[in-house]
């Protein structure tokens, strides 16, 4: 590494030990934060990719750039008997990420001030990565990626994300103008992060820059102006410029975190009457070209944010809405973990007990464009069950049976196909958004 990539490193690390990031407070968890938890459950990123409902016990996951240890702490709660290896730049960081873990009684973790290419000293392999907002400061991404594959297990899977240059522009462009002004030079502190507010504050609401990026609600917020508007080694990318890095990392694009939130067809006002050039050649269009097009047309998304893993590692599956009637007979159907809480569980008895619809996205609703209800006398049939342990699809429609029986006042009679159909259609429903993972 040449003398000023060193440099640069040497001044990313020093400002994240005199701002230590993110700043949330020790005792703070996220115990009930079932979207996050989502989202760092390696059981998502898993069956997304496989179709397959993985044990997370024994598991081993590396939390890479941990900073503070907020999201290891996350990692730990949502993956249940997993190892946590945190590693960081920052000794500061790493330090308060120790204390954090300790003070929730995280015992499984440890903690290392560390390279992210010095990974392989610590002679551990990882089934699963999580490497927020790291790539981006790195002076060779690609490096970065492959100091990560090189310690991923064979089926792991690697969670990471790079800034969007058309998804950040504002920022990028405040970043600019504070770098003409001298406060980027070195490692910035509390007297560039005052001027940056008294420079904000001062300008014209209506100015460019202060009404696409400025928020007077967080003009005390120390952390966030510095990780915005004074970011050392913040960079931007586009969808072409990622996947080229996955390609020179030997790394295989699994899919968006937010999957839902980057449908090319969801722009169009009506995607069944497109105009003709349009509905000729989108469909022939690949996944890199549709999220840069998603990107160009729509640039609402800061971040590039991704799982990847080993090429060719993907298992072979059948999609639940083509499975025959077998495949059905025999699956096993559960509950997505994180919604398996003693507060969903609770919302949903009181949806059942006064006959109201239960709002399953209100949990988790980032795989989502629109609420998803389930009436409750279904809720009562496929969602309670799940909480005791997976159950077969025949069982459920058997329950559901006994309850159609029990309030046959209210509901004609059905066959056993019927609501057969009926449980099956529910299913295909909610796993769509992986509220529950079916296997065959």
């Amino acid at each position: 590494m040449d003398h000023q990539n060193l440099e640069l490193i040497e001044n990313i690390r020093q400002q994240f030990n005199n701002t230590p990031y993110p700043r949330t407070p020790l005792e703070e968890s996220p115990k009930d934060k079932s979207e996050l938890l989502y989202l760092h459950n390696l059981v998502t990123a898993y069956y997304l990719r496989n179709r397959r409902v993985i044990n997370t016990e024994g598991k081993v996951i590396l939390d890479a750039g941990c900073g503070t240890g907020y999201k290891s702490l996350v990692l730990a709660i949502a993956n249940p008997g997993a190892k946590i290896v945190g590693i960081d730049l920052s000794e500061q960081s790493v330090k308060l990420a120790e204390q954090r873990l300790q003070y929730h009684g995280v015992a499984n973790a440890e903690f290392y001030a560390l390279k992210i290419e010095e990974l392989p000293s610590l002679g551990l392999q990882f089934d699963y990565i999580n490497a927020d907002d790291v790539l981006y400061l790195l002076p060779d991404p690609v490096a970065g990626l492959q100091a990560m594959k090189s310690v991923l297990a064979t089926d792991g899977i690697i969670r990471t994300n790079l800034h969007s240059s058309n998804g950040r522009a504002g920022v990028f462009r405040a970043q600019a103008a504070f770098k003409a002004m001298g406060l980027m030079n070195g490692c910035p502190g509390e007297l560039e992060v005052e001027i940056v507010r008294e420079t904000m504050e001062a300008l014209q609401d209506k100015v460019g820059l202060k009404a696409l990026t400025w928020n007077s609600d967080r003009v005390k917020d120390e952390g966030w102006i510095m990780v915005n508007y004074l970011f050392v080694g913040d960079k931007g990318f586009t969808i072409p410029e990622v996947f080229a890095m996955l390609r020179g990392a030997d790394l295989e694009f699994i899919s968006m975190v937010a999957w839902r939130r980057w449908e090319l067809m969801d722009l169009f006002k009506d995607p069944d009457d497109l105009p003709p050039f349009l509905a000729m050649s989108l469909p022939e269009t690949s996944l890199e070209e549709r999220l840069h097009l998603f990107d160009l047309l729509h640039p609402v998304h800061r971040l590039f944010d991704l799982w990847c893993g080993n090429p060719n590692r993907t298992q072979a599956f059948v999609p639940v809405a083509e499975w025959t009637e077998a495949q059905w007979r025999e699956a096993r159907v559960h509950l997505h973990p994180q919604l398996r809480t003693s507060q969903v569980r609770e919302d949903l008895s009181n949806c059942i007990d006064s006959q109201t619809p239960f709002e399953i996205s209100r949990y988790i609703i980032v795989p989502t464009l629109a609420p998803v209800a389930i009436e409750s006398k279904m809720a009562a049939c496929l969602l309670l069950p799940l909480w005791h342990g997976p159950q077969s699809v025949v069982s459920l429609v058997e329950q559901w049976l006994q309850i159609r029986s029990q309030i046959g006042v209210n509901l004609e009679s059905v066959s056993d196909e019927t609501a057969f159909e009926e449980v099956k259609e529910l299913l295909i429903r909610l796993e769509v958004f992986l509220y529950v993972l079916l296997e065959p």
